[in-house]
């Protein structure tokens, strides 16, 4: 009888968390990360990149509806957005249901992890990389930002965390924030995923709050308790315009009735209402923190 097969994910030197899998799908060293995709018996299919849980069949829409719809409800007119990194599709899934969305930049340095989702993630993507909206471009999302004359009214980060020589380090930085923020039309939004909201994995997401307060005017931190994950999840929205902290539960139901289609399995106005809303402690870590995330000075999760 062949041993169990088991995915241990480390937090910390200390604590971890381990998925029994039932079967591994694909395995592959790519030439950016480690990738793989494998059916799992508590969540399902799950993607696993360099290690770290990536995404998982069961849960992904938390992640997904929260990275999206709260920038996107917050914009006043979303029509032309980018999104860096988001591989297994699930983020312009989620696009696609907003009816002011008239075009979708997607770019992903990895090709072959996009390859092997569209094979394998069909409930991820649910067929949107044939969407006229979408333009695919396999590539540098850092040599992107800083090389197109095009402007964009929401930008959404889905890169993987970054972890020391790994693919996306250099787009966590003030740096690149800058850079990023002149391509962001008057009145748009960043929202980027911001690592763990776990009280012992905290430093990565709070200096990425401080950073963020560099480059906008308004930055708002939320999260989401992701069971896959096993941690409540962060986010930051970053904006000049509106401070996404102002809609009410009702005017946010009001502009989903209006501006969408197709299910929400997670979000809706009290959601919206119930992330921004976040904790006491959680509030005084961020306020306290004053570091910036540099080239000179990166922070690996």
């Amino acid at each position: 009888m062949s041993r169990p097969l088991w995915f241990k994910e480390w937090f910390t030197p200390h604590e971890s968390h381990s998925h029994r899998i039932r079967k591994l799908v694909v395995r592959t060293q790519t030439p950016f990360q480690k990738a793989v995709v494998a059916d799992t018996y508590s969540f399902g299919r799950c993607l696993i990149l360099d290690g770290e849980m990536q995404s998982a069949e069961t849960d992904e829409f938390i992640y997904h509806e929260s990275l999206v719809h709260p920038a996107m409800i917050c914009h006043p007119d979303p029509k032309k957005i980018l999104v860096l990194g988001g591989g297994e599709g699930a983020t312009v899934r989620e696009l696609l249901k907003h009816k002011t969305v008239e075009s979708i930049t997607m770019v992903d340095i990895d090709g072959d992890v996009i390859e092997f989702c569209k094979k394998y993630m069909g409930p991820w993507h649910q067929g949107c990389f044939n969407s006229r909206k979408l333009k695919l471009v396999v590539g540098d999302a850092k040599a992107f930002v800083e090389t197109t004359p095009e402007k964009f009214d929401v930008v959404i980060s889905d890169l993987p965390s970054p972890v020391e020589n790994g693919p996306a380090c250099q787009l966590y930085t003030l740096e690149f924030y800058r850079q990023m923020r002149s391509i962001i039309n008057e009145g748009g939004l960043f929202v980027t995923q911001a690592g763990s909201g776990n009280i012992l994995q905290f430093d990565l997401h709070q200096v990425l709050y401080s950073t963020l307060r560099k480059v906008f005017r308004n930055v708002r931190a939320y999260y989401a308790h992701v069971p896959s994950f096993d941690v409540p999840w962060a986010f930051l929205i970053g904006s000049d315009g509106k401070d996404p902290f102002t809609l009410n539960q009702a005017r946010v139901e009001q502009l989903i009735k209006k501006r969408m289609r197709g299910k929400l399995s997670f979000y809706d106005g009290i959601c919206h209402v119930g992330l921004l809303n976040i904790p006491k402690h959680i509030r005084a870590r961020l306020r306290a923190e004053k570091r910036s995330l540099t080239k000179s000075k990166p922070l690996y999760f």
